[in-house]
């Protein structure tokens, strides 16, 4: 057919191999316009209020009692209305089910009942900082460390939101703050091995996962953050790490997916694929797995095969431009132009710095 994967792999992107080798920092920032409809509605719910429980039990939103747990915990509320615990808890559970908007609200009463509490402005600051309003997460933190300067969970919030924004002087001085209370925290060391990560220095990243693992074994963040490090090494002890991981919580099986990222950089295809079926198996909702193992059979040339993978992609994740690209790129090879030319016309919409696409099309032009 012609088509010169040379230049797309050049573009940066779509036919480019991605390596998804993220830690937990990482993948937010990459997943942040997911969660940007989730943020619009905080903004709304903050200006207009919403259905809620008013602690008389008016406007009450039906998501208040959508489980036992939190028609127990509603039911509660209307025997003692000024209860800020109550709330509080309320929140975390509706937070626990991703009602955030609703859960954003409780905490915000939690505080307006009892403004002493730290824990309680910490947790909006958390789930500001989860739904990407770092300014507003910021404040909220440094609120509950006014209200207690020995609050190391704030401390390390805020560590967190300085990692996040790139300013590692202030991330590692709140940091050493709760090591100068307690040498054993290994969240705290594991945070700094993130810092040293970002800085790219990988051996006293490294060494600090290693202290947060010595302290608290069960540190599984530091076990699949190790196993990264070891695979951007080269280092096989990296599947060692990554096998432990899994098996520490086999709900989550992004140490499986990495697995077959690291045999997918090394050419070694079939285990690789091997991965990412048992990734797939695991969890059929596993985009990236679905859309390196479109770029393996790609590349073996199973053009039909990838196209189910990447189509595969697509349904577990329609904002996937990427995967539109590749998809496209399949039924071009497979002389397919019409859906070629749809697929690319909706990664250049969705994305339009993204160069690879408005290049296809113009070569189609051509054929068409």
């Amino acid at each position: 057919m012609g088509v010169n994967v040379v230049n797309e792999r050049s573009s940066g992107r779509g036919f480019l191999l991605p390596i998804f080798l993220f830690d937990n920092f990482a993948r937010m920032k990459i997943s942040w316009m997911r969660h940007f409809t989730l943020i619009i509605a905080l903004v709304l719910l903050a200006a207009c209020g919403g259905k809620h429980t008013d602690g008389a039990g008016a406007s009450e939103d039906p998501m208040l009692t959508s489980s036992p747990t939190l028609k127990s915990i509603t039911d509660e509320i209307h025997k003692s209305p000024k209860d800020a615990a109550l709330y509080f808890e309320r929140g975390r559970q509706l937070h626990k089910l991703r009602y955030d908007s609703l859960a954003l609200k409780d905490f915000k009463y939690a505080v307006s009942l009892d403004s002493s509490k730290s824990e309680y402005y910490s947790a909006i600051g958390d789930l500001l900082f989860e739904n990407k309003d770092i300014n507003g997460s910021l404040e909220w933190i440094q609120l509950a460390i006014r209200k207690n300067p020995e609050d190391r969970k704030a401390h390390l919030k805020i560590a967190k939101l300085f990692l996040y924004t790139g300013d590692h002087a202030r991330a590692f001085a709140e940091i050493n703050i709760v090591l100068r209370k307690n040498v054993y925290d290994p969240e705290a060391y594991f945070l700094k091995a993130m810092l040293y990560k970002d800085l790219k220095d990988t051996a006293r990243a490294i060494s600090n996962l290693q202290t947060a693992i010595q302290v608290s074994p069960e540190h599984r963040d530091a076990v699949v953050e190790l196993g990264l490090l070891y695979s951007a090494k080269n280092d096989s002890i990296a599947l060692r790490y990554l096998n432990n991981a899994f098996v520490m919580d086999s709900t989550d099986v992004f140490p499986i997916y990495a697995k077959g990222v690291y045999f997918q950089e090394r050419g070694d295809n079939e285990r690789a694929k091997a991965e990412y079926r048992r990734c797939i198996l695991a969890d059929r909702h596993f985009t990236d797995a679905y859309f390196n193992m479109g770029y393996i059979l790609l590349q073996q040339d199973s053009t039909a095969k990838a196209w189910r993978q990447f189509d595969m992609a697509i349904k577990t994740d329609p904002t996937n431009t990427t995967a539109y690209f590749n998809r496209g790129l399949c039924s071009e090879i497979m002389d397919s132009l019409s859906n070629a030319v749809a697929d690319y016309r909706t990664a250049a919409r969705m994305d339009t710095g993204y160069a690879a696409p408005r290049k296809a099309l113009q070569r189609l032009k051509q054929k068409m």
